[in-house]
């Protein structure tokens, strides 16, 4: 009798355990289709909007040819010796009109341009790459531009090569936008600064290091200034697509890299405090006995 009475009392809990199961799966299962619906509409929404991108830049390229062959146009008739200098006055400000039409034309290429790089889908074309080949060579690439902006480019690579399994042309690309990034933000802030009071060069680095972190490989690099800094508020937000703290600025620069980087199965953080300077760290897997771990070779 206990034994029945045992074994009836052991369904009955066994029962409300079962529903809340079932309840707990159906509820997840409609959370998956409703992820994956608003993944789907998502891409449609990048495929529609990648292709007025492209609709939108065809005409601007016409406008802005025209508007510079407009301007040339304009020039040689102000250049005439039989115009009166009314008429050069006048035929002076259709000019600067025009030339602002043709840089507003341009600025909005550019931002095109910024959208379709971010927008496109990302064709992965990994080898074996060394971290530290790859630094040095954007290092030296870019050393004239930080140069003009006196701006004083370091590297500080790990004694032993660093190997990932990443499309080259790709990462530098991210890598590029930081380091524009960081001299832009310095370039700005020595031109807030009372130069009297700026003491000393600003710096950007490169660096390269073994991610002490991570239980798997990775190496971690570093591009570091010593600019401004970040608030805490606009830190949690630099990754963020159209989110800018520059004036003319796309606010898709570092949305790129950030895309870039997890494409190669990786992670960009950025360590910033006011007025101490701006640390961002793109971690990547290492490459290990063949293979990257954490991501896999050949195109995407």
């Amino acid at each position: 009798m206990l034994f029945w009475f045992g074994l009836a009392s052991g369904v009955m809990l066994t029962i409300p355990l079962v529903a809340v199961a079932a309840l707990h799966t159906a509820r997840r299962v409609r959370r998956l289709e409703q992820l994956a619906r608003t993944s789907e509409r998502l891409a449609e929404l990048g495929t529609l909007t990648g292709g007025l991108a492209h609709e939108i830049k065809n005409p601007l390229s016409t406008i802005g040819l025209n508007a510079q062959l407009i301007q040339e146009d304009l020039d040689e008739l102000a250049a005439r010796e039989d115009q009166s200098d009314e008429a050069r006055d006048h035929l002076g400000r259709i000019g600067r009109r025009f030339e602002t039409m043709t840089r507003e034309t341009q600025r909005l290429r550019n931002t095109l341009d910024d959208f379709l790089r971010y927008a496109g889908r990302v064709r992965l074309d990994r080898v074996p790459t060394d971290l530290n080949a790859l630094v040095d060579e954007l290092a030296d690439f870019f050393e004239p531009q930080a140069a003009a902006s006196s701006i004083q480019l370091r590297s500080q690579l790990t004694a032993t090569p660093s190997t990932v399994t990443a499309d080259a042309g790709l990462l530098k690309q991210a890598l590029l936008n930081l380091m524009i990034n960081a001299v832009q933000a310095m370039s700005q802030a020595r031109l807030e600064l009372d130069t009297s009071r700026h003491g000393g060069c600003d710096e950007l680095i490169l660096r390269t290091e073994r991610h002490r972190g991570s239980r798997e490989p990775a190496v971690d690099i570093q591009v570091i200034d010593t600019g401004p800094g970040l608030a805490a508020s606009v830190a949690e937000r630099i990754f963020q697509p159209y989110f800018s703290t520059k004036a003319n600025g796309s606010g898709l620069g570092l949305s790129t890299a950030r895309r870039i980087v997890e494409e190669h199965g990786g992670a960009i953080a950025v360590n910033s405090e006011e007025g101490r300077g701006c640390q961002f760290v793109v971690t990547l897997p290492e490459h290990e006995n063949g293979k990257s771990v954490g991501a896999g070779d050949g195109k995407q």
